[in-house]
């Protein structure tokens, strides 16, 4: 769970300083489970990182942000974890227990400890489809909790946190604001000048943090319609926009899918005055990063670092005579060029790849 986010528009300072998120692949084996703060620290490039390129009148600009999923324990601690439950084998049986039924001390018990050669109980995962495997990485590491993030983690590294819920409970107000108030007190006793945000596919939660403190931009996180929930205010963009402007929330994160089924919704959020970012798989192809950087959208979130960020830079300064056009010689898409679009041309763009948008 890692990625890029390349941006191209010129933004709010506090937007273009904290508005970065990674790319989530929920059925994808090779996520992270946790943070791995020894990497954080010698490298700066394990893949908890994400290196955001902002574009805007001068130069382009490459900057290191991370994003993680925040869960808060039996005991009021918030830690970083991925999955809803945590999984251990006790005896030959596999046990699973909600994080948010465990209490700090035994979910830091799971996995490599912070002692040299010592190791906890082994971790294991569950898929979609009820697979269920040990956990293991090349390189891992003890398991923590918000709290060390902000103290161990260099200070210019800015934080995208994940208020992560069960899509399976329907939370009461009480204990949402329980959990965020828990998040917001290690936020404010840590962050000093860290650039933060905040952001969550539970539209309650984005919602009253949103309420709960305005220090801190909030996003929402939707799929768009690529999946469809009981809650109609995570099945559209045109809903995450009510949602926004209704509570005050500063932008959206949206599943790259949903834009090219509905490129009109880009519009609107721009007139709106709400920040749009995308994820998902399809940012990887450069065409379709060089698609939404025409169509309007801020920012994209990408694996590929290297060869996205070049090929934005390309298209960003079209060579010095070149004729501007989206198609060169045999019909290779140039992404060098930066031609001018109407809306009726650039509602056909997304035509161009439908079979990857229903995929």
């Amino acid at each position: 769970m890692g990625g890029t986010i390349t941006s191209w528009s010129q933004s709010s300072e506090m937007v273009a300083q904290c508005s970065r998120v990674s790319l989530r692949e929920e059925s994808h084996e090779s996520e992270i489970l946790s943070v791995n703060i020894e990497s954080w620290l010698s490298t700066k490039t394990s893949s908890p990182l994400v290196s955001c390129v902002n574009f805007g009148n001068g130069p382009v600009r490459a900057d290191v942000i991370s994003w993680f999923e925040v869960e808060v324990t039996k005991d009021d601690y918030p830690v970083i974890y991925h999955d809803n439950f945590i999984l251990h084998e006790d005896k030959g049986v596999i046990v699973e227990k909600r994080v948010t039924e465990v209490t700090s001390a035994e979910f830091l018990s799971y996995g490599p400890q912070k002692e040299p050669g010592k190791l906890g109980e082994s971790i294991f995962r569950k898929t979609k489809n009820g697979r269920i495997f040990e956990w293991k990485v090349e390189k891992d590491a003890p398991l923590c909790t918000l709290e060390e993030v902000f103290r161990n983690v260099d200070q210019s590294l800015g934080f995208n946190i994940e208020l992560k819920f069960d899509d399976q409970i329907v939370y009461e107000e009480e204990e949402v604001s329980r959990l965020l108030q828990a998040i917001l007190k290690v936020v404010f006793e840590n962050a000093k000048d860290r650039p933060v945000m905040f952001s969550s596919f539970q539209p309650d939660a984005a919602q009253l943090v949103r309420k709960l403190q305005s220090t801190y931009p909030v996003f929402f996180l939707t799929n768009g319609g690529c999946e469809i929930y009981t809650d109609i205010r995570r099945n559209s963009l045109d809903e995450a926009i009510k949602l926004c402007l209704a509570t005050g929330l500063h932008g959206i994160v949206s599943e790259v899918r949903a834009i090219f089924r509905s490129p009109g919704a880009v519009e609107r959020i721009e007139e709106s005055k709400l920040s749009l970012i995308t994820y998902g798989q399809l940012n990887n192809v450069p065409e379709v990063v060089y698609m939404q950087h025409l169509m309007g959208v801020e920012g994209v979130i990408v694996d590929l670092i290297k060869e996205i960020t070049e090929s934005v830079s390309n298209l960003t300064q079209p060579t010095e005579g070149e004729e501007k056009g989206l198609f060169g010689e045999g019909g290779k898409m140039q992404l060098n060029a930066k031609p001018q679009f109407s809306k009726d041309e650039l509602s056909f763009l997304p035509k161009l790849i439908p079979e990857l948008i229903h995929s």
